[in-house]
């Protein structure tokens, strides 16, 4: 009940995040039970109703991908202060998240079945003239436990990965959990080497050479001190830096500390992907594949397209935030550092997404120049697979961009209190986007040709 009326009270944007929620599983769910109508009516090929069944993970995880995304952008299940004394802390709202996930995906799973039995002509008269009557078994009854299995099967993956990606974790490093503070005796903070008597903490300063309360008088000034360091005003939260121009600069954000660690391993993988399809294609003999109608396909092209999206996944926090540091090089002003620094701070939420759209738009390039005119034409299921895929790859990508914009508020809004011209801010944001697009575009190119080389005649 909780999770409806969320979802009823949010606003348009997030209601259109739902919505495209909503049709991804719709699409996800109508190409699942387009296998199920070609198991049906083909049921002496059931290798090739394997395949496509296969076929079908990648608009399964696209989908997921971008349940995940829509759901970490919720601002109706985020923490708030007067939530936690009514119940509803961390777990709750993780659980109201993945209720709200699985209401979207079941909306989409509702809307492919009704459109999947008016195609069969099971609601009314068959449309198009039957031309439809193929793969989706017109003239058989259709298994209803089958078909609900397999529209049960998007809602369950996209509300456990809310559920498993969105849960309460302790972010303190591990040495901190270790000596975390836990009550002594009557409420009391610490602990002590060693145990103390019954009635020591009623003893005038017992505890005062544990350096706890005693230090007071110290620990005043201290404070004080720290209070009246030069650069302690409102906007104090952001570090201040040079800007290479002799002055101090107290508009700029922090640098992060270290950079992602999947660089390296997205290159192997990435490598190996393209490995796998070179070694697809040369074992199965044919220079030239044209794309089969259908969904259809060799399943090691299917690995290699996976490994290969897997790889630029990885691989893509390393290189955005790599992109971040050289736009700080060679005496970077106030702009520069600015852009950079943003984008190494959001390598990680932007990063991987922005893999998984280079990985798409390659793997597209690759079939555009793949495709033989002369040969079978690209089915429409094909067609409803690759739009469904690219679709929710840049709705994910969009929706991180919202995510990552929401998670830099304060700074923007102190940015603005400390007087940075909103102009500034739009020159930082499209100065990102070009660097972004200077270094992806290429790549996407380069892993295309790599990925399309060995299909060449």
């Amino acid at each position: 009940m909780l999770a409806l009326r969320l979802t009823r009270g949010a606003r348009p944007a997030v209601q259109l995040r739902r919505l495209l929620v909503a049709l991804a599983s719709a699409g996800t769910g109508f190409l699942l039970l387009c296998t199920l109508g070609h198991a049906m009516s083909h049921p002496e090929d059931p290798s090739g109703s394997l395949l496509r069944l296969a076929w079908c993970l990648t608009p399964l995880a696209a989908t997921v991908h971008l349940a995940l995304a829509v759901a970490r952008t919720d601002p109706g299940t985020r923490p708030r202060p007067g939530l936690a004394a009514i119940g509803l802390g961390p777990a709750r709202l993780m659980a109201v998240s993945a209720a709200t996930t699985a209401l979207s995906c079941l909306l989409g799973s509702m809307l492919a079945l009704l459109f999947f039995l008016h195609l069969r002509g099971d609601l009314t008269g068959m449309p198009f003239d039957g031309a439809a009557a193929d793969f989706l078994a017109a003239g058989s009854p259709l298994p209803l436990p089958a078909a609900l299995t397999l529209l049960a099967l998007v809602p369950a993956i996209a509300s456990v990965t809310v559920a498993l990606v969105l849960r309460p974790r302790d972010d303190r490093p591990a040495s901190a959990r270790r000596e975390a503070r836990s009550y002594g005796r009557f409420g009391a903070y610490g602990r002590t080497t060693a145990r103390e008597p019954f009635g020591a903490y009623g003893r005038f300063r017992a505890r005062q050479g544990a350096g706890e309360p005693g230090d007071g008088a110290k620990a005043a000034p201290a404070a004080v001190e720290e209070e009246q360091r030069p650069g302690r005003d409102e906007g104090a939260a952001l570090p201040l830096v040079p800007d290479h121009g002799g002055a101090l600069d107290g508009t700029l954000p922090a640098a992060p500390g270290e950079a992602p660690k999947g660089l390296p391993w997205g290159v192997a993988v990435l490598a190996a992907g393209l490995a796998v399809e070179a070694y697809a294609h040369r074992t199965a003999g044919s220079a030239h594949t044209p794309l089969p109608a259908g969904l259809s396909g060799a399943p090691s092209v299917l690995v290699g397209w996976l490994l290969t999206a897997v790889g630029l996944a990885v691989a893509g926090p390393g290189l955005t935030h790599l992109c971040g540091r050289l736009l700080q090089s060679t005496r970077p002003g106030a702009l520069r550092l600015l852009a950079g620094r943003v984008l190494m701070a959001e390598a990680t939420r932007i990063g991987r997404p922005l893999g998984v759209v280079c990985a798409v738009a390659s793997g597209t390039y690759a079939m555009a120049l793949l495709y033989d005119p002369t040969g079978p034409e690209v089915g429409p299921l094909t067609t409803v697979g690759v739009l469904l895929v690219t679709g929710c790859t840049l709705a994910t990508l969009l929706t991180a961009a919202v995510e990552a914009k929401q998670a830099r508020s304060d700074t923007t809004a102190a940015l603005l209190r400390l007087g940075a011209p909103a102009t500034m801010l739009r020159s930082a944001a499209a100065l990102r986007a070009g660097a972004l697009l200077a270094l992806f575009g290429p790549l996407t190119l380069v892993v295309a040709e790599l990925a399309a080389l060995p299909l060449t005649p």
